[in-house]
């Protein structure tokens, strides 16, 4: 059956079979740039984190905050507590690009995670050329070689990495691979809809001393509180925050602060 993410990995690898620029040559450019902001360092302090999410728009809902201001909307969510930023820049699908995340990252000293679909090598240096500090990769959107080959590339540039899986299989194969970090995205990939107890059930088979992060579907400090009693470091969070009115207080709110 074809998924919502199909149509976008479509689209994606689309633009990644017509990228004529040498591998190489980026992987030369990376090489000079400064250090990273260590991600997943900073979701391993005591009690859960927050992941904040920049998001103008969804596939699924439409114009969530199209005019939102990456710089300040970051701001916001440092002075809530929040420990990263993730920063969508997909822009059919989601309204974002690289400027979201530039602005993002420069106005606050967070570490900030690309929120994209990656497909190729390109992909994962371009994360790194645009200032990102983390990469994301989707197990369900890769074969096992590629999976391999990205995850190894993004740590030798210096890039954390966030492993999305989705069920107990595709957690063993973030394992398999190496992945310190793995996330457990809550929405069905065949109906897009939210299953609130799949972190619970699926963060089960991540293994002792791999971050564990809660993807989706996270409406509110009950919800939070929940992923954290059941073993999470962290949730990323991204349409209840950027709909809230009050992103500082909604974090601090998701922290047991409010």
């Amino acid at each position: 059956m074809s998924t919502y993410l199909d149509s976008i990995l479509s689209r994606h690898r689309a633009e990644a079979a017509a990228d004529g620029r040498a591998t190489a040559d980026l992987v030369s450019r990376v090489a000079s740039m400064a250090p990273t902001r260590d991600f997943r360092s900073a979701l391993t302090g005591p009690g859960l984190s927050v992941v904040a999410e920049v998001k103008r728009r969804s596939p699924s809902r439409g114009d969530l905050y199209p005019d939102l201001d990456p710089a300040r909307l970051a701001v916001d969510y440092a002075e809530g507590g929040a420990s990263c930023l993730s920063v969508l820049t997909d822009g059919e699908g989601f309204g974002g690009g690289p400027d979201d995340l530039r602005s993002a990252r420069a106005a606050v000293s967070l570490p900030v995670l690309r929120k994209d679909f990656t497909v190729s090598a390109n992909d994962v240096l371009d994360t790194r050329l645009m200032g990102a500090d983390c990469v994301l990769l989707i197990v369900a959107a890769l074969d096992g070689g590629e999976l391999e080959h990205y995850h190894g590339l993004a740590v030798e540039i210096g890039l954390s990495v966030l492993v999305e899986a989705h069920d107990e299989a595709e957690v063993a194969r973030a394992v398999d691979v190496g992945a310190d970090m793995i996330g457990v995205n809550q929405r069905d990939l065949v109906t897009f809809e939210v299953d609130h107890e799949r972190a619970v059930r699926v963060g089960g088979a991540i293994p002792a001393g791999v971050v564990k992060v809660a993807e989706s579907g996270v409406r509110g400090p009950a919800d939070a509180a929940r992923l954290s009693d059941a073993g999470f470091h962290a949730v990323l969070v991204g349409e209840s925050l950027v709909t809230a009115g009050d992103p500082t207080a909604a974090v601090r709110s998701l922290l047991g602060r409010g």
